[in-house]
């Protein structure tokens, strides 16, 4: 069979310009049709990579072959019948974990923003020569990526890199530069830790700690993925968070202040907490997403929207798993556990969209809602990441309590990891409560329906309380609750605004529902200047408002529109 291969090279960094060429053998007489995706798996929004392609011809010797653009992303090739290339160039510079960035510091890239696909071949083999930019400058660049590497190309050199698919060619992102890197070895898998940009973290205890979580995760699921290597690639700003999952490496944005500092070697930072948390969720996705995932996306139509009922298990569940790990490892402490569990429960009770949004609805709208987030957002909508990590407590208590903790929601990712993770058979709704119905037989299956397509505000309480936790809310205080004020209740005073600094006071990004700061008429894009004649900041308004006397009225100072 022949290969399909790719030639790819940062050829203007100052202008962000990557140079692609592909030679291209027909297997018939017919034009040839070249696609680029429309989005990227496990960021479920169209992103239209396409747009970026700034030019493109197709010639074969020297001879220039006929090419058209028939919609947004596909391109048409007439050839004759034999060996043609085509060469285009990408403007890459989007700093993030999705697309493409390039510029005289490094080269970072994912697949689905860089290889034409030609139609009809996606099981092709594929071939890829990366070649680093011209210039001695440059020289001292280093390779990272999950592609399989050529006899011929050692690990961290440009050369040819190999795919067994045009699926696994675009599910192994690329990072280019001087980079830094750690590595360590955990049931038999090399693992590279590469970080790029400046920073002052301790990489030597990032390696230690994340080796003991990836120990962590290959012990739970019991059989390893089928990957020799895995890769973890972080992006180092100075305020930055991200990470998206790939079957056998991750591509990371994180805060150089994350890292834990070198200077105080037993401290556990929130930054660092925060890190750890998110290396942990992106490793546990290699199992529950990249292998378990649901039966939508085998295979992915990377064309369109691909509809799915089941983020809250594979973006929930996983988001559970991501925080606990940190606990059962010993890289946190019950205290600490607690509070990120706290800062989660947060999250989804200060708005009122868990009232009017199932996770089953916010999993299928999550291309046009979730990932469009607009100011409505907390009233509206409910995130599957964070319902879904609650729902997966629950599931995990009540299963430990069902079978005197004999069991646990651990068994039931075991089992899905055997029954559709190792057959690559796609999942559904049903199967995850099939899955919870065989692990621990009777009412969790029930509960688990019923979280799952509901509204209702979920037994937290009641299940911590079982266990020894006990739950309490910091209520705030608005115009409902200046009657009957218990002085042994925990209050919290709050506008219900969420805001972002200006030079000048604060912009309100959000407006919550029936609260103090929507009944008196604010609405978000307003920009509070003064709450009681005092100047307001986003280092002072929570203060100033626990220092404003109860059942005081106070008049906010605000532009609208200029």
């Amino acid at each position: 069979m022949n290969k399909i291969k790719y030639t790819v090279k940062p050829k203007n960094p100052s202008a962000h310009i990557l140079s692609v060429e592909m030679r291209v053998e027909p297997n018939h007489s017919e034009p040839v049709r070249l696609t680029l995706p429309a989005w990227i798996p496990g960021s479920y929004m169209i992103r239209d990579f396409a747009r970026n392609i700034v030019t493109l011809k197709a010639f074969d010797d020297d001879l220039v072959l006929n090419s058209e653009k028939t919609d947004k992303q596909t391109w048409r090739i007439h050839h004759h019948n034999k060996a043609f290339t085509v060469s285009y160039e990408i403007y890459a510079w989007e700093l993030s974990v999705r697309a493409a960035h390039l510029d005289q510091s490094h080269c970072f890239f994912n697949g689905t923003s860089v290889f034409l696909a030609v139609q009809g071949r996606e099981h092709d083999p594929v071939e890829v020569n990366i070649q680093l930019p011209d210039g001695p400058v440059y020289s001292r660049w280093k390779v990272a990526t999950g592609l399989k590497r050529d006899l011929m190309t050692d690990v961290f050199k440009p050369g040819l890199y190999r795919a067994d698919n045009y699926q696994q060619l675009i599910d192994c992102p690329v990072e280019m530069g001087e980079f830094d890197h750690q590595q360590f070895d955990s049931h038999g898998i090399t693992h590279y830790l590469v970080f790029t940009g400046k920073h002052f973290g301790d990489v030597e205890r990032v390696t230690r700690d994340i080796k003991v979580l990836c120990d962590h995760h290959l012990d739970l699921f019991e059989v390893k993925p089928d990957i020799e290597e895995y890769w973890f690639m972080t992006y180092i700003t100075d305020d930055g968070y991200g990470g998206l999952e790939h079957p056998n490496s991750t591509a990371l944005i994180c805060s150089r202040f994350d890292l834990p500092n070198p200077n105080y070697p037993q401290k556990m930072s929130d930054g660092y907490k925060t890190f750890l948390g998110l290396c942990s969720h992106e490793y546990f996705h290699t199992w529950n997403v990249k292998r378990i995932k649901p039966a939508e996306f085998i295979p992915y139509a990377l064309d369109q929207e691909s509809y799915t009922r089941q983020l809250w298990a594979y973006e929930g569940f996983t988001s559970y798993y991501d925080d606990l790990s940190l606990a059962r490892t010993g890289l946190i402490d019950a205290e600490g556990y607690l509070d990120l569990l706290s800062k989660t429960f947060s999250r989804v009770y200060r708005g009122k969209g868990r009232l009017k949004q199932s996770v089953a609805e916010s999993s299928f709208d999550a291309w046009t809602k979730f990932y469009k987030q607009d100011e409505s957002a907390p009233n509206n909508i409910v995130s599957y990441y964070t319902k879904g990590s609650m729902i997966a407590l629950c599931v995990d208590l009540m299963i430990r309590e069902q079978t005197n903790h004999q069991k646990s929601l651990d068994d039931v990712m075991r089992l899905l990891w055997n029954t559709h993770g190792l057959t690559g058979v796609g999942t559904n709704e049903e199967d995850f409560l099939s899955a919870v119905e065989l692990i621990c037989p009777g009412q969790v299956k029930d509960f688990l329906k019923e979280a799952i397509y509901s509204t209702e505000d979920l037994p937290l309480e009641t299940l911590l309380q079982k266990v020894g936790v006990e739950m309490t809310f910091r209520r705030p205080v608005n115009v409902n609750d200046l009657s009957g004020v218990k002085e042994n209740v925990d209050y919290a005073p709050s506008l219900g605004i969420l805001t972002k600094s200006e030079a000048t006071g604060v912009t309100i990004t959000h407006v919550l529902d029936d609260s103090a700061a929507q009944l008196a008429g604010m609405a978000a894009k307003d920009q509070l200047l003064a709450l009681d004649g005092l100047k307001v900041s986003s280092g002072n308004l929570q203060t100033l408002l626990e220092h404003i006397p109860r059942n005081k009225t106070v008049t906010a100072t605000l532009f609208r529109e200029d």
